[in-house]
């Protein structure tokens, strides 16, 4: 219903505190009809929540989480004062990962954004230190063994190269965890940043880093997947 994250609708429900048609449910897993049944949260019934879709420049050193056990900050930090309802990031970018996280309390909309089946492009620069050669970029095309995980890339070049390091643009139709990273670790290069530009057909474009905006009827659509 957009209202809350799973995690915290198993805990109120666990709590005691939701009730179907009347009658309280302390299980997470009870059978509902959202279209039928009258759910309510401390006595109040709730309504599914209109639809919001953000995207966000995320910056360096944010955990997309709700909250971390470390108390380190997260993008709900950066978002706190936005005056947003309650929205799940769609998909995820680790710490040290920069750039274009979207965030919606539409769960199928970004189900079809997550699921591996849709093989929607994600496209990065990374900086990387080192020269990679047109060995290397077949190598991330054609992909490496990493811990029992074949890690590739859809497409990958050469964006510019200094003295000691240089910038790759690399696509992913599919993402493991700290993909990138590890397919570079594996070909013995170590990742000095890596921003995420693009999701299919959206790009970050201008948005300044640690800045959001809701996205347009045009951009929801052209990245639903039911479509």
């Amino acid at each position: 219903m957009g209202i809350c994250s799973r995690t915290q609708a198993e805990h109120w429900i666990r709590e005691g505190r939701v009730s179907i048609g009347g009658r309280l449910e302390r299980d997470p897993q009870f059978p509902t009809s959202m279209d039928q049944a009258e759910i309510a949260v401390d006595g109040i019934n709730v309504r599914a929540a209109a639809h919001v879709y953000v995207m966000f420049n995320k910056p360096r050193g944010l955990v997309v989480s709700a909250a971390d056990e470390k108390g380190r900050d997260t993008v709900y930090t950066a978002l706190a004062a936005a005056g947003l309802p309650w929205l799940g990031p769609v998909g995820r970018l680790d710490k040290a990962s920069e750039g274009l996280l979207l965030l919606s309390n539409d769960t199928a909309w970004a189900s079809g954004i997550t699921d591996p089946v849709t093989h929607l492009d994600k496209t990065y620069h990374v900086q990387v230190a080192g020269q990679p050669d047109d060995e290397t970029l077949a190598k991330i095309l054609a992909g490496v063994n990493e811990s029992g995980d074949v890690l590739k890339a859809k497409h990958a070049i050469l964006l510019r190269s200094g003295e000691k390091n240089a910038w790759l643009e690399v696509v992913l139709d599919e993402g493991r965890n700290r993909h990138i990273r590890r397919l570079l670790a594996a070909l013995g290069f170590d990742v000095l940043r890596l921003i995420r530009v693009a999701i299919g057909r959206l790009p970050l474009g201008e948005l300044a880093k640690g800045q959001w905006r809701e996205l347009t009827a045009e951009e929801v659509s052209a990245l639903d997947s039911r479509r």
